[in-house]
Parts: structure tokens; C-alpha cells; sequence
């Protein structure tokens, strides 16, 4: 059990015991298949013959011990706040004059999302950028996932998480910084800038509560161009598909979220699968998640969740968000300064108008390939937005 009044900040080497992966090995090859529709495809869920194709590779193939040495690349650390065990990577930047950035994943995803992209962003030198557009990269785990995981009590919802990085950052010295994050990570910079003044600026590639929930109304689209009321009904029509088909995921971990656990932490092919399918659907890609995903990228993200046994307290602050007492109240307003990046095969599709409502938005980036995760599909993009953004803000910290 963590302790409350321990504050200190400890070094962190990703090390999983042996016995670990021969269990895992011993259940991919007790694995219990299902039946599965003729010709279904991916619309019933994940297809068996991809699964059975990507189990094959997980158990022969791949190479835990090779990801995690990159992991481990990164410094480590872990301290605990509120209770809970934190654990992040803190790679700080050759250029003394770095802007300090915090970087949050969501879910299904992980810090090993981010392994792309915090070479360009930590030493641009080193990447035919310019050093001035550095970054101290603070990465850390939320709490309930992977390395941060499991939380031993109630209440993990965004609004603690923010509060906990506002601490985290703190105890690391940073007296003024940025917040970047997609999926839940969008969520808990939003909070970090709407809270903490603090923050020099938010850049999300996920924008909560900016799409269109309702069909629109006559006089929301007068007051918009021909363009934008466009994209006002497939904002619509997006959400409405999302709510018929792709849901239930959410559905299940704002409701029964222990009920789920047992079954993703007994299984493997369960865990993986859980998992799989959210990164064929949520990425640009038509076929297999392969196509905008590196499989062992895929796989290192799954097994951060298997080794630790998180599926279940991973899932639970949907339940948190669900039965917090603001749930289903309008977003309130956000005094940062706040980039949005929008790529196409995102889930939901973004609204300026709607997004101006409670965000002060300073950019705006619409790219032509790309989805939910970005920093694993398209992190070039991403460095390049990243860097935009801040090189602008940069007179916001101290001297």
C-alpha cells in the first residue's frame, strides 16, 4: 500500500520477472478459441483468422525483452501523490532552454505511444530541427494503468488526475509548462489548463465536448457557412454511428468495469483482443491495424496492460467520469491558450464554433491522414504541430 506522506521521487527500471512470460506463453497456447459468422468480417468484432495470425506472431515473434530495454532507454521514475503509486519517464532536453512539457496517453494506449516522438521533441538538433523549439518531456502513467497501476481506492476521475500532475510537475521543479494528450490525456491537460495557471498553453489532439452531439438546428446553421454547416452533419452523422457501433466499449467500463476484469486478466487473447480492435477502428486504416500501427508497437502497448493486470482498474475511470457529480454538465470554460490538432480518421469530428464556446483556440490544424493515435501513426505531424504551437508561447516562461 502506498504511503500518503512519502514524497520522494525514485528511479524506475522496467525489469518483468521471467515466470511472467512463460505464464503468458503457457495460456497463448491454451488459448480456447470461439466460433465465429462466415463472412462477418470485422463487423461483429475482431475476425478470428487475424487474431489467430496476430496471437501466432505475439507468441513466437515477438520480443518483450527488446521493448522493454527501449522503455528503459527513458529515465524512470515513480513517487507517490494522493495515495497513488506514479510512474513516469522524465527525459530532460540537452537545450537549457526547453519548455517543460507534461504528455498524457489515454485509453487503450500508454507511454510506449509516445516512443516516436520524444527524440524530435526532447533534442530537435539531433532531428534537422531547431533547438529552439526543445522540450523537458514529462510522461507519466495514469494512475490505474500499466505502471501507475492498479489504484487502491475510489475517485480517480480526471479532475484527481490533473490535480496530481499539477503536483508531479511541482515536485520536479517546473514552475511553468505545457500540456499536450489525446483520448483521456485531452481530457486531463484540458483540466490542467482550465485549473492551473501554471500552464502556458494546452495542445490536444482530441478536443472533448466539440462535436456535434445533437442534430443540428436551423439556427445553429444559419449562423455558419456553407462549409462549416458541411461539416456540422458529418460531425453529426459520426457521433450518431458512434453511438449505434462503437459505444459499447464505454458503455461496459462507465457501468461494470470489475465485471470486465476478470476476463481480460485471465486472457490474454481476451486482453488483446479488447484492445486490438479499438486500434483498427480508431486508426486510418481500412484493414488490420497493422496498416497504421507497427504490430510490436501494438503489442508492447497490450502487454504494459497484461503484465500489470491494469484491464480493470485501467477501465474504471469511465465509471469515475460517469458517476462524478459534473457528469453531463457543459464543459466549463478553459482560460488557456489551446492548440487543436484534427486528424481525419479521429472518432468524433470536431466543430470550431462549438469548440470556441468554452476554449480559447489559437490553432487550429486539420491534417489529411491520420487518427486517433497520432503520435504512434503520424508523429512527424504531430513534432511539427507540437513545436508550432509553443514556439509562439514561449515568452510565458520564466526568464
Amino acid at each position: 500500500m502506498a504511503d500518503p506522506a512519502d514524497t520522494g521521487i525514485r528511479a524506475f527500471c522496467l525489469d518483468v520477472p521471467d515466470s511472467d512470460l512463460a505464464d503468458l506463453r503457457d495460456r497463448l497456447d491454451r488459448t480456447r478459441w470461439p466460433d465465429e459468422l462466415p463472412g462477418a468480417g470485422w463487423s461483429y468484432g475482431v475476425p478470428r483468422d487475424y487474431l489467430e495470425q496476430l496471437v501466432s506472431y505475439w507468441r513466437h515473434e515477438y520480443d518483450w525483452r527488446a521493448a522493454e530495454a527501449r522503455l528503459n532507454l527513458w529515465p524512470q521514475f515513480t513517487t507517490v501523490i494522493d495515495g497513488a503509486n506514479i510512474h513516469f519517464a522524465h527525459i530532460r532536453s540537452p537545450e537549457p532552454a526547453a519548455i517543460p512539457l507534461i504528455m498524457t496517453h489515454g485509453w487503450p494506449g500508454s507511454i510506449a505511444e509516445f516512443t516516436e516522438v520524444t527524440g524530435p521533441l526532447t533534442n530537435p538538433r539531433a532531428h534537422d530541427g531547431d533547438p529552439a523549439d526543445a522540450f523537458h518531456l514529462v510522461l507519466p502513467s495514469i494512475p490505474g494503468f500499466g505502471l501507475s497501476g492498479p489504484t487502491r481506492d475510489q475517485g480517480w476521475e480526471h479532475h484527481r488526475v490533473a490535480a496530481a500532475w499539477a503536483e508531479l510537475m511541482r515536485r520536479l521543479g517546473y514552475q511553468r509548462y505545457g500540456a499536450q494528450g489525446g483520448d483521456w490525456g485531452s481530457t486531463i491537460s484540458r483540466e490542467l489548463g482550465r485549473t492551473r495557471p501554471e500552464i502556458i498553453g494546452v495542445h490536444l489532439n482530441l478536443l472533448p465536448d466539440s462535436a456535434a452531439a445533437d442534430e443540428p438546428v436551423a439556427a445553429e446553421l444559419a449562423a455558419l457557412t456553407p462549409a462549416e454547416r458541411e461539416r456540422t452533419h458529418a460531425s453529426w452523422q459520426r457521433s450518431r454511428r458512434w453511438d449505434r457501433d462503437s459505444a459499447g466499449y464505454a458503455e461496459l467500463q462507465s457501468t461494470r468495469p470489475q465485471t470486465l476484469a476478470y476476463a481480460l486478466t485471465d486472457s490474454p487473447v481476451g486482453q488483446l483482443a479488447w484492445i486490438a480492435e479499438k486500434f483498427r477502428e480508431w486508426t486510418d486504416t481500412r484493414e488490420s491495424p497493422g496498416d497504421a500501427v507497427d504490430r510490436d508497437r501494438l503489442l508492447t502497448n497490450v502487454m504494459l496492460y497484461w503484465l500489470t493486470r491494469t484491464a480493470g482498474s485501467s477501465a474504471r475511470i469511465y465509471y469515475e467520469r460517469a458517476h462524478a457529480d459534473y457528469w453531463g454538465s457543459p464543459p466549463e470554460p478553459s482560460p488557456a491558450p489551446t492548440a487543436l490538432a484534427v486528424f481525419p480518421e479521429e472518432n468524433f469530428i470536431p466543430l470550431r464554433h462549438i469548440a470556441e464556446q468554452s476554449n480559447i483556440i489559437v490553432q487550429w490544424t486539420e491534417f489529411d491522414r491520420g487518427g486517433h493515435f497520432a503520435a504512434m501513426e503520424q508523429p512527424d505531424l504531430l513534432v511539427a504541430d507540437i513545436r508550432t504551437f509553443f514556439r509562439n508561447l514561449r515568452g510565458s516562461l520564466p526568464g
